[in-house]
Formats: structure tokens, C-alpha cells, sequence
């Protein structure tokens, strides 16, 4: 009846006022319901995504701390970046394991490891994607303090074709140059020259990941102490260090030996398989 008794307008104004903020109120609640369930399925599968290429996307110490939506923004940018580069999905569970910081590294940093293999190294697109598979940890590297001091010493010393995607030419290039002055600098207390020293790293570059005390100064002392050989015999066949000590060099040294053979060539001695080699001195 107080209704029945109310002007025209007010009625109207009333009817609005008890009907248009419940209808503004549920139209708002479902769009941001809307928006929210959007939000989450697009994280999750971006997670079951990165986690399908075996990149780590917990933060490390913190198993249960959910990653942020930044966070995963930046892994796919990484993703992303690497994958312009010529890298396939297949690649990633590799890359990831050997070296999951990559993938936490600013992108302009890892630009900047592609241009040098690109503009100094001379690798092709293909080329630098394969030093780069078979060494990761490159991309972590500066090209300042490590990537261009050791390529300038390894051109230096006259190794080539280091734009060849091999996992050797891929960790001589991130070997820090300190490292490749250590074995050059043994070589010359054993009595080789600078330029003999340089010529024994070329013709053997694997060397510079040989370790001197665990490695090179054993091997050396046999071949002087026991064998009883030159350092000519070494300029001449510096091979000798790339061979097992213990599962080829001491067993075919004692083998000759017991049958009163001597100075058999390094190369003969070492080289030729088991068969061709004890077929030859029984």
C-alpha cells in the first residue's frame, strides 16, 4: 500500500536502485571468475610445458614455493631466444642438464656468446649451435675474460678448423686461457722450445685437457725413466700423451721388453690395434 501511495518517479527510482547493482555485482564477480580460471590453466600448461623439456622451473631451495608467472615468462623468453637460434625441443633435456643456469641468464648475454662464435670463431648458424650443445656451459662464459683470450691463444699456437662443432674444439674454447698457458708452459720445462711447445699443442690440442700432475708428468716420466726414450721421439709423435698409461703404453712397453725388443717406432708401438700388434711380436 506505501508503495501504491509513492509518485510515479519514486517508484522508478526505487525498482533501479534494488535491481541494477545485484545485476553490475554478478556481471563483474563472473568475468573476474573468468579471467582468474583463464590465468591459471594458461600457467599450468606453461609449467607442464618447460617441465617436458626438462628445465627445472622450481626455484632451487624451495621445492614447494610456487614460480611466479614472471618467473616462467622469462624461461620461455629463453626458450624462445634459443630456439631462434636452430635449436629443437628435442635439444633442451640435454641442455638443461648439463647447464640449467642458461636458462636463468639474461638473453643479451647469450646473444653476445652466439655473436662471437659467429663473427670471431667463423661459425656458421649450424656450427654454433652444435659447439653449443656439446659444451653448454659456454653460454655462461664471458667472451672478455675467457672465450676470446683462450681463441687468440689457440689460434696463436696454430690450432685450426675451431669453428667445427667437436665437443674438443667446443671446451678448448671455454677453457680459460690460464689453463692452455699451463700446459704450454709444461712442455717447455721439459725441455721443448716455445715453437716446439705451440707445434705438440696443434697436432694434439687435446692435450690442454690432459692435467699435468695426474696426467702429462706420469706419462713423462715413463717414457724417460723406463722406456728410455728421447724428446725427439715426442716432437716427432706427441700423440704418445693422448694413450692410456696404464692400458696401452706400460702393457706394449713390458710386452717388447720381455722379448728383448727395442726402439720399436712410438707410432707402431701404440697405434696399431691388439690384434695387428701382438700378431707382429709374439
Amino acid at each position: 500500500m506505501l508503495l501504491q501511495q509513492l509518485p510515479l518517479r519514486s517508484r522508478v527510482i526505487s525498482s533501479c536502485s534494488n535491481q541494477i547493482p545485484q545485476t553490475n555485482t554478478n556481471l563483474l564477480s563472473s568475468s573476474h571468475s573468468t579471467r582468474h580460471v583463464r590465468f591459471k590453466i594458461s600457467h599450468s600448461l606453461n609449467l607442464r610445458y618447460l617441465r617436458n623439456l626438462g628445465i627445472v622451473v622450481t626455484p632451487e631451495g624451495s621445492e614447494r614455493t610456487p614460480i611466479s608467472p614472471a618467473s616462467v615468462d622469462r624461461l620461455l623468453s629463453v626458450v624462445n631466444f634459443l630456439k631462434s637460434k636452430g635449436f629443437l625441443e628435442t635439444h633442451f633435456p640435454r641442455l638443461s642438464f648439463l647447464c640449467p643456469g642458461m636458462f636463468h641468464t639474461d638473453i643479451d648475454h647469450l646473444e653476445s656468446v652466439f655473436t662471437f662464435l659467429s663473427d670471431e670463431v667463423g661459425a656458421s648458424p649450424e656450427e654454433s649451435c652444435g659447439l653449443v650443445y656439446r659444451c653448454p656451459k659456454i653460454l655462461l662464459s664471458s667472451t672478455e675474460s675467457c672465450l676470446r683470450p683462450a681463441l687468440h691463444l689457440l689460434q696463436k699456437v696454430g690450432v685450426k678448423n675451431l669453428n667445427s662443432p667437436t665437443t674438443l674444439n667446443a671446451h678448448l674454447l671455454n677453457t680459460r686461457v690460464e689453463k692452455l698457458l699451463e700446459t704450454i708452459w709444461y712442455l717447455e720445462s721439459l725441455g721443448f722450445s716455445e715453437q716446439e711447445s705451440a707445434t705438440i699443442c696443434a697436432r694434439l690440442p687435446a692435450i690442454f685437457g690432459y692435467s699435468v700432475d695426474n696426467n702429462l708428468t706420469p706419462k713423462f716420466e715413463y717414457f724417460v725413466m723406463e722406456m728410455e726414450r728421447s724428446l725427439e721421439e715426442l716432437k716427432a709423435f706427441p700423440q704418445y700423451f693422448a694413450f692410456s698409461l696404464e692400458k696401452r703404453i706400460v702393457p706394449r712397453h713390458l710386452h717388447l721388453k720381455k722379448r728383448g725388443i727395442l726402439k720399436v717406432p712410438l707410432d707402431r708401438m701404440l697405434v696399431w690395434s691388439d690384434q695387428r700388434f701382438y700378431e707382429k711380436w709374439k
